[in-house]
């Protein structure tokens, strides 16, 4: 009885949904003329704390997504949660953007832009305030802004 339990655990696997950030066509010229690639930005989770980013790019479209679903899963980080929001403030700097995130009280939801907003809700995060600094509107860079800010946070262990 106890073994099947076991191989049921082993067997059962992760639900990890994904979302498209950014589709682009990329094109760059050469000797034989202009040769085109899709790049493709997206975000993965399991709404259990785990959430990763990861950015593509291919002669096809579905090969791209595929190709960025894979390193999804491979790049993801442990996000720590604690009632529904992130443990404390926190504020990171990449590239251009400064980028804060702040928890909230039971409740009051997700007030982040779309990127952040799909990130929080991957990674499980339902109460969250994001600001974003900075004036690019990279979607790419946003992404892995709010990446590194959730990879800075870590849990004291008493």
């Amino acid at each position: 009885m106890e073994r099947e339990i076991e191989n049921q655990n082993i067997n059962q696997k992760e639900t990890w949904e994904t979302r498209i950030i950014q589709l682009r066509r990329v094109s760059h010229t050469r000797a034989g003329g202009k040769k085109i690639r899709f790049r493709v930005v997206l975000v993965g989770g399991n709404k259990k704390g785990k959430v990763g980013v990861a950015v593509a790019s291919a002669n096809d479209v579905s090969d791209a997504i595929q190709k960025c679903a894979r390193l999804t899963e491979k790049k993801a980080i442990e996000v720590p949660i604690v009632n529904e929001t992130i443990p404390y403030e926190v504020r990171v700097k990449f590239k251009s953007i400064t980028m804060i995130l702040k928890p909230q009280k039971k409740g009051k939801g997700l007030k982040a832009g779309t990127t952040v907003k799909m990130i929080c809700k991957l990674a499980g995060i339902k109460n969250l305030t994001a600001k974003k600094i900075g004036k690019t509107s990279n979607k790419m860079n946003i992404a892995l802004a709010t990446i590194k800010a959730l990879k800075s946070l870590k849990l004291k262990v008493k």
